[in-house]
This record gives structure tokens, sequence and C-alpha cells, in this order.
């Protein structure tokens, strides 16, 4: 029965999913190499890692923005992987996507209500021109867009009011999902919070589900329900959020939650600075792609790559010391 009642609010399951790229010298870059996970409906799943993980690469490949290498993306128990152009056409209206950078995203000749009316243009929805409109306005209300700006341009805007109207657009065709591309690394902290804020509004009140991408881990903290560290382009650790902050199994994990500043100036907070070279996702070698800058690596790290397993209820880990770690055993 409870298997039975999972599948039924699961929104989203990625299986073995892989996009590797063809570099110069006749290798391949593994860019995203065997991730899975599931994400039930109404949650948001917030995705982190350095810079070059392959975090923007994994919601790029869940849309088909780019085309899988391997693997299945299991949407409301269909696998889109396999969807001609034409029925993925047709899955743009339940998945869309929110971009880094606003100003980049959008067309500089069109006004904010021309950008926002154009998906409903393309997938031939609210029938006609008082329709769209009548749409567009009700939209720009819900994100916070001030009628008076129905005929402005991206370029009159700052990067807050334009990325409220990459979010309009998003809405727009009443998608299910969306992937948040780091959508508020470009802005000031203060707009970051309005924009957030805003995101956890619709959510709560469209029922959406998220996929967050961001490198900052605050910001993480504070829109997800579960977590997924990235590392080399492979999920490393996976949990509940609160689980990943009070008890985070991987190395990894503890090193990148080390490096938040704390508010509290009274609580000193020991920085873990990580050793050794970052390896390359270019042909990747055997073992732990993490191990050779892991404190605890031993000779079986270097030779055997570990497997993406639940070690405790909801909480996944890819690390062979993981016992070792529950335990007590291995300490920065």
């Amino acid at each position: 029965m409870r298997k039975g009642r999972e599948a039924m609010n699961t929104m989203l399951e990625v299986i073995g999913l892989k996009k590797y790229f063809q570099v110069a010298n006749g290798g391949q870059l593994h860019a995203v190499d065997n991730v899975s996970f599931k994400i039930e409906k109404g949650e948001t799943l917030g995705i982190v890692g350095e810079s070059g993980c392959g975090k923007s690469t994994l919601g790029r490949s869940i849309l088909r923005l780019h085309e899988p290498t391997a693997g299945k993306v299991i949407f409301n128990d269909m696998d889109i992987v396999s969807f001609d152009k034409e029925e993925m056409r047709q899955m743009r209206k339940e998945m869309q996507i929110i971009f880094q950078d606003p100003y980049a995203s959008l067309n500089p000749r069109y006004t904010i209500s021309q950008i926002i009316e154009e998906p409903l243009k393309l997938h031939n929805l609210y029938g006609n021109a008082a329709k769209r409109r009548e749409r567009v306005e009700e939209l720009m209300e819900l994100t916070g867009l001030s009628r008076r700006m129905y005929n402005m341009y991206p370029h009159e805007f700052d990067g807050g009011r334009r990325q409220r109207v990459v979010i309009a657009r998003a809405l727009s065709v009443n998608p299910k999902f969306i992937v948040c591309d780091e959508p508020v690394s470009a802005l000031d902290v203060s707009v970051q919070a309005q924009i957030i804020n805003l995101m956890m509004e619709l959510q709560e009140r469209l029922g959406l589900t998220y996929i967050f991408i961001s490198h900052d881990m605050s910001v993480i903290k504070h829109i997800s329900t579960n977590i997924g560290v990235m590392y080399l382009g492979q999920m490393i650790e996976k949990a509940p959020k609160n689980e990943v902050f009070k008890n985070p199994l991987h190395p990894y994990t503890i090193a990148l939650l080390s490096a938040i500043p704390s508010v509290n100036v009274k609580v000193k907070k020991e920085k873990i600075i990580l050793k050794g070279e970052i390896g390359s996702p270019v042909n990747p070698k055997p073992g732990c792609r993490f191990a050779p800058r892991c404190p605890f690596a031993t000779e079986r790290c270097l030779i055997d790559n570990p497997v993406f397993e639940e070690v405790k209820p909801d909480h996944f880990v890819a690390c062979h010391r993981t016992k070792e770690m529950m335990e007590g055993k291995l300490r920065f």
C-alpha cells in the first residue's frame, strides 16, 4: 500500500541519467553521470555543488534542452526521453525553466507583455487576443508587476523585475514542474529574498514542484524540501533539508556546510579546507571522484566507485565509509 501511495505522489523520477559531451581530444566530458532521484508533488529539490559539478546540465537534461546520453526521466508515469519532437513540444506546457540571467533570457525587442504572451500563442492557449491580454495582466499581478509596465521593455527594468517577468512567462502555460537554474544568483541579496519568497508563495498557491539549482547553501536551505549534493557530475548525497544540515554523512557535504558564514559571532566555526586536486570530468578515472581531496580515502576509494544508496530512511549517500561516519569513527 505504501508503494502505491508513493507512486501516486511522485511527480518526477530520474533513473541513471547521463549526459556526456565530446571534447576536442576525442574524450568525453561526463557532465552528468548516472544520477537517480525522485521528487514528490509540491516539493522542492535543491541541487547544490561547486561550479562545474553538473547542476545546470542536470536540470537542462531533465527538460531535454540537452538530449540525455542515457537514462530515463519519468514524468507523471511517462518516460519523456522517448518522446518525439511533437510530444515533447506538448510536454513543455507541463515543464518549464527559469534561467539564471533574466536579461539574457528575455528578447530585448519585445515588451514584457509580448514576452509573457508568446508561450500562449505558441501553444494556442486562451483563444483570442482579448483573453490572452487578460491572462497576461493576471500573470503580471500574480508576480508583482504593475499594469503600467505592460508596454515597457526589459532594459527599462532592474534585475529583480526582469526575473519576475521570466517567472510570469514560465507560469503562463500553467506548468506543474519548474527547473529554477540559479534564478537569484545574479541579483542583489535584498532582491534575492523577495524573489525566493515570491517563488515559495507561488508554489503554495499553484501547487508547483521545483528543482532549485544553486551554489548557495543558505538559499537552498530556505527554499528546499530535500537537498541533493553533486560533485563532478554525480549525486553524492540526498536527504531531507534538516537531515542534510544536522547529520551530513558525505565528507564533501560536511566541508560544504562548514563554508556557510555564521551570524552568531560567539560561536567559533571551523572552516574545512579541502586539499588535493579536483579531478577531471573528462574520461574520469575509476573510483570515487572525491577521493583525491578526501582525508578519509582508502585504497578501495581510488579504484571502486561507491554506489548511491539509502543508508537511513530517505537519506542516500555514495561513500564507502558511510557506516564509520554514522558511528562517529571519522571526524575532520
